[in-house]
């Protein structure tokens, strides 16, 4: 399976926005929305069909037996999180759920056993299958190691959608976790920027990373005509940088009203939607 995947070194560039648009004109067949910590490519992929859900299970929390506790405070002392507090009404010790980091140490200097390791619900998968595929995911609030939920979102669309040939993954924001683990196994990543000081700084950061994986990769800049100085900039970066320059979108007041209703930028008729158009031909016959 071919993947294509669509990342931003920043949030709201119109990075999910445009991965929708691409699930439109490809008439792709499986498709996967690795935001786990703020999903929404849902809201415009509308699907049929009620997912198929799965707990996700991330790190373990330390749950305190009070009957076991002889209270010898040793638990608190040890915690480096400050996740272990007393009870001021039972004058009990317990655990923080967002505050345990699941080191364990508590378990190991409890003298009574009183502290276990219990396995916690860190968030939600979701797998639509009807005419297409959809992978997605949700991490509850609080919870970590998102890069583990992305890699699952993955595993669960190729296993799912075997016999397609081709994927479209709308990734993380960011450098992080998440995004590390969508960049793997992918064979091209199409960046989404603005023409901002910040956006262009991220997007130099996101194509450092990219580059790790050694990966095809392309640019373009949304909302273009905001700062045309700052759009010479990018363009000018992507040609030293031998870097596919795939197109430029520019502001289209038309396009947030359908992002609003549900729909994608392709679904009507817009200058953002027919310049996207064009970004989705130049990534098609630009390598891809």
């Amino acid at each position: 399976m071919k993947q294509l995947l669509i990342l931003s070194g920043k949030g709201g560039t119109g990075k999910t926005t445009i991965a929708s648009a691409f699930i439109k004109l490809s008439k792709a067949k499986a498709y996967a929305d690795c935001d786990v910590d703020a999903p929404n490519l849902h809201l415009v992929m509308n699907q049929p069909v009620k997912p198929e859900i799965e707990d996700y299970y991330g790190m373990d929390k330390a749950v305190i037996d009070t009957d076991l506790c002889t209270k010898c405070d040793l638990c608190r002392q040890k915690c480096r999180f400050d996740a272990i507090y007393i009870d001021g009404a039972g004058n009990n010790y317990k655990v923080d759920y967002f505050g345990c980091e699941g080191c364990s140490v508590c378990e190991y200097v409890c003298p009574v056993d009183a502290v276990t390791m219990v396995p916690a619900v860190a968030g939600e998968l979701m797998l639509y299958k009807g005419e297409s595929i959809f992978s997605t995911a949700q991490l509850k609030m609080g919870s970590g190691n998102s890069g583990l939920l992305v890699s699952d979102v993955k595993k669960r669309l190729k296993s799912a959608a075997e016999d397609i040939d081709f994927a479209i993954i709308d990734g993380s924001p960011g450098i992080g976790c998440p995004v590390i683990a969508s960049l793997s196994g992918v064979d091209m990543v199409l960046i989404v920027t603005e023409p901002s000081i910040s956006g262009i700084s991220d997007m130099e950061r996101i194509i450092k990373t990219a580059n790790n994986f050694q990966v095809k990769i392309a640019v373009c800049i949304n909302k273009y005509d905001t700062n045309i100085n700052n759009t010479k900039r990018i363009e000018e970066f992507c040609e030293k940088n031998n870097l596919l320059m795939a197109g430029k979108i520019p502001y289209d007041k038309e396009a947030v009203k359908a992002v609003n209703n549900g729909q994608t930028i392709v679904d009507i008729d817009c200058a953002a939607g027919d310049a996207t158009k064009i970004v989705f031909k130049n990534m098609i016959y630009g390598g891809f």
